[in-house]
């Protein structure tokens, strides 16, 4: 890549920083702005940026000026945003982030992509660490931030600059921007009802899969099962917990406080004893997805699952805050049902009430799953279990508000469980303070918002004084 000029419009974003230090390690000179500086939310991520020479704007517009600028748009991007008529009255070229991403990925000779409803962040930074640890110099691309590759110089470790010869990417399926990407390895964790309909999803896959030269691809999910079976046995690396005959098997699965332990199987009876310092048995799932993706690339399979047992995990992802006065603060991305469920029966392998606090991501995903939504609280919710739920993140424009908290909270009290659905998050937490007691989880839940971490954080800091509070 050269001395090109790129402005990146919502700089802040998850899927925006990583991209933008990968292009700017490529040469690229990064300028941006974001919504969120100006309403003065997360000004550390914004100083950072600066520090590592990004040059920031209002998002007024007022940084787009020239036809030589690049500017890259999320892939929803309305012409309402003023940078993107400024781009337009400026002449410059205009580029979606999955388009200047695909461009990057397909470039490498040798691309892994991870596909799935669940656990793409997690997968890929499994990848990334194992990869790594071989020598393997990979350049990654992720959602979320890495524990392994977080530093004080580098917070935001969502990225991972290496070479240009081996790109690993997760890939999403929500905007079909997943058709943009011939990947040497394709990895499929799971699908399952999320943005798309299921007809929409299947041709999705079935192409990202296809135009793959080996597919990774889990049989204890139906839809990726069927997948499966829809290609060539020579192309397809495959994975499952317990007794379905595939590449590679877990089983013996034997949850620690703070991880797993299994047995995984080779096809031909290679038994390999795993630690992994990440809870849950969905764990262990994109743990197979993961080795299955580096044998494809010819990492030995002793020496992926040596470096497993130091993986640290994702930020977000069920990540223990702190504890205070005997009751526990846990952050987590868990937005869809599935992810919901992974993370409710992770937590019940343990003892202790569950006080779930879940922020929808929008109007949109409840309208579309609401059945689901309620049939997951209500499905794996104990009976001393309570769900509280502000209104869904909102930050202005055009959507269906038809179907808001108080829908999802009344199916699951309808269904015989606790449930609140209340005004503000604000709220919601002087609730959590009443309700809290020793020996509670607290989990706070939720997507696309970086303030619930820092909500998340408050809350611990009040269980720790609350004499004063």
């Amino acid at each position: 890549m050269n001395q090109d000029d790129y402005f990146f419009c919502g700089i802040g974003g998850s899927g925006m920083l990583p991209l933008a230090m990968i292009v700017q390690a490529r040469g690229g000179r990064i300028e941006g702005s974001d919504r969120s500086r100006d309403q003065g939310r997360t000004p550390e991520k914004f100083a950072w940026l600066e520090a590592h020479g990004v040059t920031l704007h209002p998002q007024d517009g007022s940084g787009v000026t020239r036809a030589d600028q690049t500017v890259v748009a999320t892939g929803a991007i309305e012409d309402t945003v003023p940078d993107i008529s400024a781009a337009k009255r400026a002449g410059a070229r205009i580029v979606t982030r999955p388009e200047l991403l695909s461009q990057l990925f397909n470039a490498a000779p040798v691309s892994i992509g991870v596909a799935g409803t669940s656990g793409k962040s997690t997968i890929t930074g499994m990848i990334a660490w194992i990869l790594h640890r071989a020598g393997h110099e990979p350049t990654v691309m992720n959602g979320a931030v890495m524990k392994n590759f977080a530093d004080a110089d580098h917070p935001f470790a969502s990225a991972l600059i290496g070479g240009p010869d081996l790109f690993v990417s997760e890939v999403d399926e929500s905007d079909g921007s997943i058709a943009r990407y011939d990947p040497t390895v394709a990895v499929v964790s799971n699908i399952s009802l999320d943005h798309k309909s299921m007809e929409e999803l299947r041709d999705l896959f079935g192409g990202f899969t296809g135009r793959a030269a080996k597919a990774v691809l889990n049989l204890d999910n139906l839809e990726t099962q069927a997948l499966a079976q829809t290609l060539p046995a020579d192309k397809v690396i495959t994975f499952a917990l317990g007794e379905e005959p595939a590449t590679l098997n877990a089983h013996d699965l034997e949850p620690l406080p703070t991880g797993m332990r299994f047995t995984l199987t080779e096809l031909d009876g290679t038994k390999h004893a795993v630690t992994l310092n990440v809870p849950g048995a969905h764990n262990v799932a994109n743990a197979l997805a993961a080795l299955g993706a580096v044998r494809a690339v010819g990492v030995p399979l002793t020496d992926a699952v040596a470096a497993l047992e130091t993986f640290a995990g994702i930020r977000r992802r069920m990540e223990v805050v702190g504890t205070a006065n005997d009751i526990t603060i846990i952050d987590d991305f868990a937005h869809n049902p599935d992810k919901i469920a992974a993370t409710l029966k992770t937590l019940h392998a343990f003892d202790g009430r569950l006080l779930i606090l879940f922020q929808p991501h929008g109007f949109g995903p409840l309208r579309l799953m609401q059945t689901e939504f309620i049939d997951g609280f209500a499905g794996l919710m104990r009976e001393d279990d309570v769900l509280l739920m502000p209104e869904p993140v909102y930050f202005g424009g055009t959507t269906d508000r038809s179907v808001g908290s108080e829908d999802i909270a009344a199916g699951v009290r309808a269904a015989g469980r606790t449930a609140e659905a209340l005004a503000t998050r604000e709220a919601c937490g002087d609730r959590l303070m009443e309700l809290a007691r020793p020996g509670d989880r607290i989990i706070v839940m939720g997507a696309r918002d970086d303030t619930l971490s820092v909500f998340a954080v408050a809350l611990l800091d009040r269980l720790s004084c609350p004499l004063t509070d």
